[in-house]
């Protein structure tokens, strides 16, 4: 079992940034991948960024050139830096970490693929 604990979430301005933070507890040695997914209100889970645990990065549309993921191995941590934040980025922001692998290279996107959640962060963007 693993356990996902998300930090850093808040409320920031338009063009302002914040980081993200999880920290993998449990058997996190095991994992295939971690990474970021976010929610707003009515609207489907959409993936951030994820990376796996042979350092292979995606980022999903909107965030690509904004948003940053890292991975601090010695600690257990991944982390989210959001740059130029926008309006459209408020959503509350999931840490999703796999353990059972990927069948094919395509799936690291799909949040479906994903069998660890922690409890989710809010991040708020005023205009």
């Amino acid at each position: 079992q693993v356990q996902l604990v998300e930090s850093g979430g808040g409320l920031v301005q338009a063009g302002g940034s914040l980081r993200l933070s999880c920290v993998a507890s449990g058997a996190s040695s095991s994992l295939k991948a971690i990474g970021w997914y976010r929610q707003a209100p009515q609207q489907e889970r959409e993936l951030v960024a994820v990376i796996s645990t042979g350092s292979t990065i995606t980022y999903g549309d909107s965030v690509k050139g904004r948003f940053t993921i890292s991975r601090d191995n010695a600690n257990n941590t991944v982390y989210l830096q959001m740059n130029s934040l926008k309006p459209e980025d408020t959503a509350v922001y999931y840490c999703a970490a796999n353990d059972i692998g990927f069948s094919r290279s395509g799936d690291y996107p799909r949040p479906s693929k994903y069998n660890y959640w922690g409890q989710g962060t809010q991040v708020t963007v005023s205009s």
